[in-house]
């Protein structure tokens, strides 16, 4: 498959590369030519895997599904994409990763930690590669040796978080905090590593963690409510699928309740949250497609270093600022402004 697609996406280079004394559409055509002229089908098919339905993960999708089409517009080939969501059900998901497999699909990519692991799993004993997205710690979830060399056949990008500069937030806003509420599911691996990561930083400030863990969607109300109850001063979310997919009913809660909620992802606070430095979705699915074609171009997953991207730009809510009486600009710790949403 490699040597196939090495092949294609060559002769398409090539064609491009000649034809870059002509005009734009000529370049195109002449690439496009260049891959049909090679007596071979430039149709390769990609599974993308999204672990459920919410904000962040559409977005991821959604990007990654858009930069595919404009990569192989720009080498003159076709990527098919069967997109499939497993809606967050384990039996589910085996079943989508089985089906790619069974389909003989040239590259897998899976949205979030549940989804890279079942997909791992399925590809084991085949030649199929996978580029992960959004894996917040590949080397814990046992998909990488190590970041710089993750081994085996895939690759991917991460969300991890720097989880000092969100408690920088939360202090700018209210330099007096005292408690944080947690809210995440004890399940998923990429919250629990990010809540291990903020500890020694909590503890460090002398704020006290107060944990309210979910194990599905439909008790995250409960657990804001809980926190609010106990009076914390604000509310972390890290990048948890079961949180995210309740978002705009923690936000709700937590204005009613005056409480902030600072999250792990814009895209989390486009729903509601109040404020992050987290990651940016589409940038992250844009770059996870990137990756993909690399692979599909004929390089070695295993030896492709996984990608972090956290540009520590600020986003805030400023319709949830103003519920909670908030100037947004405390937020600007940089003084060269945030992202404004609402």
């Amino acid at each position: 498959m490699k040597t196939r697609l090495t092949a294609l996406f060559a002769a398409a280079a090539m064609a491009l590369s000649l034809a870059g004394c002509g005009s734009a559409a000529s370049s195109t055509a002449s690439a496009s030519a260049a891959a049909s002229g090679s007596g071979q089908q430039a149709d390769y098919t990609v599974g993308i895997l999204q672990y459920t339905s919410h904000s962040s993960l559409d977005e991821i999708a959604a990007a990654i599904q858009s930069e595919l089409e404009q990569q192989a517009q720009a080498a003159g080939v076709t990527i098919r994409v069967e997109l499939k969501n497993g809606q967050g059900d384990a039996a589910t998901i085996n079943d989508i990763c089985k089906m790619f497999v069974s389909d003989g699909v040239d590259l897998i990519i899976p949205i979030a930690t549940p989804a890279a692991t079942a997909a791992a799993a399925a590809v084991q004993g085949t030649d199929i590669p996978l580029v992960y997205s959004a894996v917040t710690d590949p080397v814990e979830a046992q998909l990488a040796q190590s970041m710089e060399a993750p081994g085996e056949n895939m690759t991917g990008t991460s969300d991890y978080i720097d989880t000092a500069k969100i408690l920088d937030l939360v202090l700018a806003n209210n330099p007096d905090t005292k408690t944080l509420g947690l809210i995440y599911n004890l399940g998923e691996t990429n919250s629990a590593t990010t809540i291990e990561d903020l500890r020694p930083v909590l503890e460090e400030k002398g704020i006290q963690a107060v944990e309210s863990t979910v194990t599905t969607p439909g008790e995250v109300q409960m657990a804001a409510q809980n926190l609010i109850s106990q009076g914390v001063d604000a509310i972390f979310v890290p990048i948890d699928n079961t949180v995210a997919s309740a978002m705009s009913v923690l936000a709700d809660e937590a204005i009613k309740g005056g409480v902030p909620v600072y999250t792990a992802a814009d895209s989390m606070v486009r729903d509601g949250g109040l404020a992050t430095t987290g990651v940016n979705y589409t940038k992250l699915g844009e770059l996870t497609a990137q990756m993909a074609v690399q692979v599909l171009q004929g390089e070695d997953p295993a030896t492709m270093p996984v990608q972090v991207l956290n540009d520590g730009i600020v986003t805030v809510n400023t319709t949830t600022a103003a519920a909670l009486g908030i100037d947004p600009d405390v937020f600007d710790l940089s003084g060269e402004g945030y992202v404004s949403v609402e």
